[in-house]
C-alpha cells in the first residue's frame, strides 16, 4: 500500500535535463493534452490575470520558472494580445532541449524570451519581474529547497507570485492512473505523472512554508482537479508610474 503521509523522493525521469528533445517533445504534447483536458493552465491564467487587473500598469514583466514547452507563457501572451495588455515574458527551465522546442514554437510570439539556467542557482537580483508564475515546478524539490526558492521568488516579483500545484492525494494517484490509461501515451508521462502526485502536498504544508514569507499576503485555495492554487500579493507594492 502506497504512503501519502509523507512527500516521497522519487526523481522524474523530466528532472533529467539530458533527456532527448524528441522523447521530450512527445512528453509535452502528452502534458499538454493533458492541461486542457483537466484545465490546469487556466487556474495560473485566472490567477496571473486576477494580478494583472489588481494592479494596473504601463507594462508588466512575467517569469515563468520551469517554463518546458513554453505552453503557458504562450498562452499568456495570447490573452495580454486580446485585452491590450503590454507585457515582457521570460521563460526559465533548467533542459537546454525544452528551451529548444519552445523557442521554435514561439517564432510568431517575439515578447516571449528563454533562458537556460537551473533555478535554484538563480541570481534573483539580475531577475527581477513583476509576477512570477510557478506551475507544476515546486514539487520537483525538496522542502528544504523550496523553503530557499520562496525567498529567491518574493525577492524577485514586486507584484506578486503565482503557484500552481498538485494535491497528494491517494483518489488523485488513482484517477489518474485510469486518466493515463486513455489519454496519455508515454510511459514517462504515466510514470512521472504518478511520481508527482506523491511528491505533491498537503494544504497544511504550504500554511507551513508561507509562514516563512511574512511580507506577502497568501491565499491558499483547493481547485479542480486536485490542485492548489496559492497566490502570493506583496504587501508593499510600488505605485503606479
Amino acid at each position: 500500500m502506497i504512503s501519502f503521509k509523507k512527500r516521497c523522493r522519487l526523481e522524474e525521469a523530466m528532472d533529467d535535463p539530458s533527456l532527448e528533445k524528441e522523447k521530450l517533445g512527445a512528453v509535452f504534447r502528452d502534458l499538454n493534452r493533458t492541461n486542457l483536458i483537466l484545465g490546469g493552465q487556466r487556474i495560473t491564467l485566472h490567477a496571473a490575470g486576477g494580478l494583472l487587473a489588481r494592479f494596473p500598469r504601463d507594462s508588466y514583466s512575467i517569469i515563468d520558472m520551469g517554463c518546458g514547452d513554453g505552453d503557458l507563457l504562450r498562452r499568456l501572451a495570447r490573452n495580454c494580445r486580446k485585452a491590450q495588455i503590454e507585457a515582457s515574458f521570460l521563460g526559465i527551465d533548467n533542459s537546454m532541449a525544452a528551451l529548444e522546442l519552445a523557442a521554435a514554437k514561439s517564432v510568431e510570439f517575439p515578447e516571449i524570451q528563454y533562458r537556460k539556467a537551473s533555478i535554484l542557482e538563480l541570481d534573483y537580483q539580475k531577475h527581477s519581474c513583476d509576477i512570477l508564475l510557478c506551475t507544476l515546478t515546486l514539487h520537483h524539490f525538496t522542502d528544504r529547497d523550496i523553503s530557499t526558492l520562496l525567498q529567491s521568488f518574493t525577492c524577485m516579483a514586486r507584484l506578486g507570485v503565482v503557484i500552481n500545484d498538485l494535491q497528494r492525494n491517494r483518489l488523485a494517484y488513482y484517477l489518474f492512473h485510469v486518466f493515463s490509461l486513455i489519454f496519455i501515451k508515454t510511459k514517462i508521462a504515466k510514470q512521472d505523472g504518478l511520481i508527482s502526485i506523491r511528491r505533491g502536498f498537503l494544504r497544511e504544508e504550504l500554511h507551513c512554508f508561507s509562514s516563512a514569507v511574512p511580507d506577502f499576503d497568501h491565499r491558499i485555495r483547493w481547485r479542480w482537479v486536485f490542485r492548489y492554487l496559492w497566490v502570493m500579493q506583496a504587501k508593499a507594492v510600488p505605485l503606479h508610474e
